[in-house]
Formats: C-alpha cells, sequence, structure tokens
C-alpha cells in the first residue's frame, strides 16, 4: 500500500502552459483502485487544454487521459477482476448513470461526464486513483502500447460511424496518430485507403499502417456527381480547411467523418444544395462509447505494430522536453514514462 506523500505531476496551472509542480498522492474512495503510472501519452487535447480551447477541463488539473499502469493497491470495498500488479488501461471517461443519455446507450453524451485528466487529476503523474468501470486489464503487451487502448478506442468508434464495407475507397486527411489509426482499421477492415498529409516522414509511416497510396494533395479526377472522389473520408486534423475538404472530397452518396477536433470558434462555410444534391451524410465522432474492450483486444492481437506510432519516450522529469518535441510536430506519439521499470 503506497503511503500519503508528494509527486510531482504536469499541471495546467496557467493559460498556455504546463507546469511540474508538486500534489499530493491521490487517496482511494470506495470503487477505485490506485494505478501506478507506467506510460502516457500525450494528445492534441492536452494542447487544447493548455490554451484554453477545451471548456470544460477544470483550473490546475493534472493532464493525461491516455495512459496504462499497474495497479497498485485496491480500495477494501471496491469490486474488480483486476488484481494487484495488473497492466491496466484506463478509459478516462466517467458517466453519471443517471441522465437520460446514459439510460439510451450514449453515455459519452452523458452532460455530468467527468474526465481523468480533463475535469480530474490524470495520468502525467506517478500515481492517479480510478475507479473500478475504467480499469481494462491488458494481457501481453507493453506499458507503452497499452497507453494507446484509449485514443485507439476514439478511432474503434470513428470507424463504425464511417460504416465502411469491403472495397470502399477511403481517404484519410491527416497522419498523426489517430489518422494512422483510422487508416490501420480501415485498410484491415478491406478498404483501399488514401492517405492526405504535407509530412513526408508520416507519409512514409502511413504504409506501415496500410495505406494503399499517399498524397500531399488530393485530386480526385473529375465531379463528385459522376462517381470522381470517395466513399468516406475521415478527416483527422482538426482545421477549418481540411474540414472543409474533407467536405469537397466525397463523391455521391458518400459520407464524411470529421474526427478532428476543431477550437470552438471555427466556423466553415457549407453549400446545403451541394450537400442534398450529392447526398452527403456528415458526420461526427465524441469520444469512445463501448470502445475500450474492443481497443484492448485490436492492441493485443492485432498483426498491426502499434508500437510503430510511439516515436519519442520521456521520464516524467522530462516533460518539458517531451512537450517541446509534441508542439514542433516532428514525431508521432510522445509518450511519459512516469515510473516505468
Amino acid at each position: 500500500m503506497v503511503s500519503a506523500g508528494q509527486m510531482t505531476v504536469a499541471s495546467w496551472e496557467q493559460l498556455g502552459s504546463i507546469s511540474m509542480v508538486p500534489k499530493s498522492v491521490p487517496s482511494m474512495k470506495p470503487g477505485d483502485l490506485l494505478v501506478r503510472v507506467a506510460a502516457s501519452g500525450i494528445c492534441g487535447t492536452d494542447m487544447h487544454i493548455c490554451n484554453g480551447e477545451t471548456p470544460h477541463a477544470a483550473e490546475k488539473v493534472t493532464i493525461g487521459h491516455e495512459f496504462s499502469g499497474y495497479v497498485e493497491a485496491i480500495h477494501p470495498d471496491t469490486q474488480t477482476s483486476a488484481v494487484i500488479g495488473d497492466l491496466v488501461a484506463i478509459d478516462p471517461n466517467i458517466q453519471c448513470g443517471q441522465c437520460s443519455f446514459c439510460r439510451s446507450k450514449k453515455y459519452h453524451l452523458c452532460g455530468n461526464l467527468r474526465c481523468i485528466g480533463v475535469t480530474i487529476d490524470g495520468g502525467m503523474a506517478r500515481y492517479v486513483s480510478v475507479p473500478s468501470s475504467a480499469v481494462y486489464v491488458t494481457r501481453n503487451i507493453t506499458p507503452e502500447v497499452a497507453s494507446l487502448a484509449e485514443p485507439l478506442s476514439c478511432v474503434v468508434h470513428a470507424v463504425d460511424t464511417g460504416n465502411i464495407k469491403s472495397g470502399d475507397r477511403v481517404l484519410v486527411i491527416g497522419a498523426g496518430p489517430i489518422g494512422l489509426m483510422v487508416t490501420a482499421l480501415c485498410a484491415t477492415g478491406g478498404a483501399n485507403v488514401t492517405v492526405a498529409e504535407l509530412n513526408e516522414m508520416r507519409r512514409e509511416k502511413a504504409y506501415e499502417f496500410g495505406a494503399a497510396t499517399t498524397t500531399d494533395k488530393v485530386d480526385i479526377g473529375g465531379d463528385p456527381i459522376n462517381g470522381f472522389g470517395f466513399d468516406v473520408v475521415y478527416e483527422c486534423v482538426g482545421r477549418a480547411d481540411t474540414m472543409q475538404a474533407a467536405v469537397n472530397y466525397a463523391k455521391a452518396g458518400g459520407t464524411v467523418v470529421w474526427v478532428g477536433v476543431a477550437k470552438p470558434n471555427v466556423t466553415i462555410p457549407i453549400s446545403p444544395f451541394d450537400i442534398y444534391r450529392r447526398e452527403l451524410t456528415i458526420k461526427s465522432t465524441y469520444t469512445n462509447p463501448y470502445g475500450m474492450e474492443r481497443a484492448v483486444k485490436i492492441l493485443s492481437d492485432s498483426k498491426v505494430n502499434w508500437s510503430n506510432l510511439i516515436s519519442h519516450t520521456f521520464s516524467l522529469e522530462e516533460f518539458d522536453s517531451a512537450w517541446a518535441v509534441f508542439k514542433k510536430g516532428t514525431g508521432l506519439k510522445v509518450c511519459i514514462r512516469p515510473s516505468y521499470d
């Protein structure tokens, strides 16, 4: 059992910066487990939090919502199948269970949703206390790969939302970690995937995840009304220009899925007549409903080498260097190892 004490965490202390500050080792409540964090990924959402672009984020919150770790202790009044020493992936989203969304199997839309690493202290720390419902035991994978479960669960939801079929022509805009995960799941599902990405290193990496072709400039070759374009387009960047382009690249009858997270004040012009004439379906995805179990299975069983997504690893003491690498965008997934051993 870990005794009460201090630990250093990466916390959103003020607008525009993440700071290393001391906080107390968290205590457990009934229903909780204490997890010793082994790997915690930096995500674009962390940057949105830092810049004040996540309206529901709590001030002075310890960031880190993509993480894995070892079960260190279990509260006596907690029911769980996990045992001390298990490597677990964490679902950061905690629903209220009482609202109409929760009772309609749409818990990700819960108005009272709490999120570890966004509204309550997260995994960019040595220890975190989590409810048993958030814990998914992993097998035969490393802590770094296990920390990919949360983003992959979001991608599971996104790919489901696109409703791809074998033989579909799919365009993925953006080859960051999320775009590459989308590419892998679409390709293993039988789709022919084109990846659009400006960064040459990321375009090359896309082939490792199943892309049939890559490009730095999309040309659909003709009028979408005449069948040119893609059956499904996944936008995985979150910028106004790429979100609008995603609509333009879908052929008549196609589907556009906005996966990327735009800033709250971003708007784009769309022609209602064009959507009507092409009978387009435009969808978005929000978090990861019912995706964690599947994500853990995919990470454990898939033939995809998911560790290739992780380009950099740092200790928690090196967080400032990790944050600088992340902001430059020169790598892929930047992973922190707060208590790796």
